[in-house]
Parts: C-alpha cells; structure tokens; sequence
C-alpha cells in the first residue's frame, strides 16, 4: 500500500469519527470537516514535526492553529489519532464538561489546542505571532494555520495578512479551505472575495492552489509549501474543497455547514465511508 493510500485511509476513518461525534451531540459542523479530513490527515501523519507528548511553547516543533474553529470535530479525530489522548475520549464531544468543547478552547487542557478558536478571523494573526516568535529565538520549524473562506470576509484576517508580509514572517504557512460555501449560502452571494490568488499576492504572499480532496496533489503542495519557507514571504494555499466530502447528499451544499445527520442519514454516510481504523 502507497503512502498516499494510507493516508487515504486514515481520512476515511476521520470522516467517519467527525460524522459520529456531530450526530451523538445533534450539534456540530460536518459539512466542512469532511472538506478538510484530507489536509488535517496529511499534516498529522505525514507533513507536520509534531509530538503527541504535548507542550504549550511548542519549542523544535511544527505548530498548528485552527482558526475556523468550529471544524473542531476534524482536529480532535486527527488528534486522537495520532496519539495526543485516548482515542475513546471522543465519544464526550460536546458534553457538559468535556474537553473536547464544540469550538476548541484552552481552559479544559486539551492537548494540541493552544488558543481558543471560536470567534472567526482571529487565527492567522496568532499563528503570525508564534510563527514570529519562532523566528526570534531561532527555531526553524514552522507554524500552519487553516482559516475559511467565508471567514476571509472578516478584516482582521487582511490585517494579519499584511503584517505577516511586512515582518517577513516566512515559517508561516496558511491554508484556506476554499469551498466556496458558508452558513447562508456560496461565499459569492453573500459576499464576493474576488480573485484571491491576485489578493494574497498583492498583500506580498506566495501563493499556491491545490485540490484539498486529492491526496497526492494536496501532498505534493505541501511539499512545495515548505520549499518556499524561507524566502522572506509567508505563504497561502488556496485549496478547493467539496462540502461535505465522501458523502453523496451532503456534498456540495451549505446547508451540512452546521446542521447534524439523523439516524437515518448517519447510517447512510457511514455506508460510504470504509472503517479503517476502528470506530470509537
């Protein structure tokens, strides 16, 4: 089995974990965790230095910022899975008292979170901030960011764009999950974001464009992202996703940005998406 089949598999059970957790709550975000379990799965098991044995500072390590938190079911899968705590734990998304809170936050300790990520627009400029910081105290690694497109539309997130291009934050490394889609409908009709590759490259980024749902073309941009680290320019990748991802009546609309499968519609994504690791 190819590397990129692992990985494949891996994402399939990751879609499986986040439809679960979202359906035992009737609470959550499925349709853009599906877009993402590609990327979240290639960063954890394959592009990102990281430790499970977690520390705050993140010192010698790559460091990641969900800044759409409210595709926190995505992270917490690739988390359990990839060893930060008890894949078990899972089963307590959104529960009174659970760590594993519906958007991320720090006041429950849970490994691999470090800021609260709730309020939209507000990633980039802490994962600019550390990505800096890194630079200061000479640790090479680099520091990833995921934001949303419809998040775009918020003005702190140009803000952050252009400090990070004017303090040549270049460990820095931001994808945006370009669906096209957000909670009222196409990111067009509620609010056009334009050309977005001539933006990013006008507030002084390098930018590039992937399929967020082919593995290996996601790979092969994240390969060539950390190839162009280091050249005094952060840099974006625009990745076009489907909604909904791996499941045939959820893709595509905004309606599955934050409405919860029934019984009836769980079973009947479960049945596309292959067990691969073993549910929780």
């Amino acid at each position: 089995m190819t590397k990129t089949e692992q990985l494949q598999r891996i994402a399939s059970q990751v879609r499986r974990d986040s439809l679960r957790m979202v359906h035992a709550r009737n609470s959550g975000h499925p349709g853009g965790a599906l877009g993402c379990a590609d990327l979240m799965t290639a960063l954890y098991f394959e592009v990102m230095d990281h430790k499970p044995e977690f520390s705050m500072s993140g010192a010698g390590e790559d460091m990641f910022f969900l800044s759409n938190g409210h595709l926190s079911a995505v992270w917490y899968s690739v988390l359990a899975r990839s060893g930060y705590f008890p894949v078990s734990e899972l089963a307590s998304f959104r529960a009174l008292d659970s760590r594993l809170q519906g958007h991320p936050t720090t006041a429950e300790h849970l490994p691999g979170v470090r800021v609260a990520s709730g309020s939209l627009g507000q990633g980039i400029s802490v994962a600019a901030g550390v990505a800096l910081g890194k630079k200061s105290q000479g640790d090479k690694k680099r520091v990833y960011c995921l934001t949303g497109d419809g998040e775009l539309q918020e003005g702190q997130i140009w803000e952050a764009a252009l400090f990070a291009a004017a303090r040549n934050i270049d460990n820095l490394i931001v994808v945006v999950d370009y669906n096209g889609k957000q909670i009222d409908g196409p990111v067009d009709q509620v609010m056009s974001l334009g050309n977005l590759k001539l933006k990013w490259e006008a507030f002084g980024w390098i930018v590039l464009q992937c399929d967020g749902n082919n593995m290996q073309e996601l790979l092969d941009c994240l390969v060539d992202a950390k190839r162009n680290t280091g050249q005094q320019k952060p840099v974006v990748i625009l990745m076009k996703t489907e909604m909904g991802k791996g499941v045939d009546f959820m893709m595509g609309s905004h309606h599955w940005h934050g409405v919860a499968p029934n019984d009836e519609q769980l079973a009947r994504a479960l049945s596309q998406l292959e067990e691969t690791l073993g549910d929780y």
